[in-house]
């Protein structure tokens, strides 16, 4: 199967199958006339596509997807991209439950620091397609970060630096041995830490969207451990600078979740964040993933 299976509208293309409603200035836009549980045209696929790269994420609201239905809806947009460490849900091996449960006290939750999902792989996905089956009242949003604008607002001369770094990408703080005691403190979701997670990915620092051909910060505070070539004392500053200046406010955007609302976003231009503030009360998603490229 082709990586884009079917490509995206050209730039500037007038929407005839969906709306395109964009929810702040900087990234994010909700899309209407869709039915993700129904059989895509293969318009309406290019026209998503298009709105994903126009807005980096976009939302639907009032799905009603099945396992299945979320898995066959996110093969329209590329292959399935395996997920490491996490249990997927019984019988949908590319689905797997991002769920706290009400009983959880602890001060943290699955997704609560800054990253681009699961860069520490050697082909990072494209996307994350998360469907949205119970939520709290209030609380439980999701930020994204627009790592295109996280680039272009730097100074030129800070630029040219960056140009040519490598981060060092790992999943050792979020999944080795190490971390199972916290993992162990989820009720809703399984987590299997291992040795596997310590290993290194390099990736550029600045890389560019292979899509639209912008360059994009690729760094994040939950994955990216130092820089290639530099001493982590050294690495540290730079990168400390850049996690703060690549999630600052007015490049961001926020959702509040209704059930039956589906986030579909790229990860090859943002970071994102589920915010921890529902302590006793239910948030249960579950989560596809669709495959990416080698950053570049």
């Amino acid at each position: 199967m082709p990586l884009i299976p079917v490509a995206a509208a050209p730039p500037g293309h007038a929407y005839r199958h969906i709306t395109v409603t964009p929810i702040s200035g900087v990234c994010g836009a909700e899309v209407g006339g869709v039915d993700l549980a129904a059989e895509l045209a293969d318009d309406v696929v290019a026209e998503i596509r298009r709105a994903v790269l126009d807005h980096q994420v976009v939302f639907f609201r009032d799905q009603r997807l099945t396992a299945e239905r979320q898995v066959a809806s996110s093969r329209r947009f590329g292959p399935y991209s395996p997920v490491p460490f996490i249990e997927p849900i019984a019988g949908h091996p590319e689905v797997i439950a991002v769920i706290k449960e009400a009983s959880e006290r602890q001060g943290f939750n699955f997704g609560g620091l800054w990253h681009s999902d699961f860069s520490f792989l050697p082909e990072p996905p494209f996307a994350s397609i998360l469907h949205a089956l119970e939520v709290p009242e209030s609380g439980g949003d999701t930020i994204w970060a627009n790592q295109y604008l996280a680039y272009e607002t730097l100074s030129t001369g800070m630029q040219s630096v960056l140009d040519g770094l490598v981060g060092v990408h790992s999943a050792v703080n979020a999944y080795s041995k190490k971390m199972q005691r916290v993992h162990d403190t989820f009720v809703g979701m399984t987590v299997h830490t291992s040795d596997d997670a310590n290993r290194v990915e390099q990736h550029p620092v600045v890389r560019t969207h292979p899509e639209t051909g912008r360059k994009a910060l690729f760094v994040n505070v939950q994955y990216t451990i130092g820089l290639a070539g530099f001493a982590p004392n050294e690495s540290k500053p730079l990168l400390d600078f850049l996690f703060s200046h690549s999630t600052r406010p007015e490049f961001t955007c926020r959702w509040r979740w209704r059930a039956g609302d589906v986030a579909f976003w790229d990860n090859r231009c943002l970071q994102h964040l589920a915010v921890n503030d529902y302590e006793g009360h239910r948030r249960a998603m579950h989560r596809s993933t669709v495959a990416g490229d080698r950053p570049r």
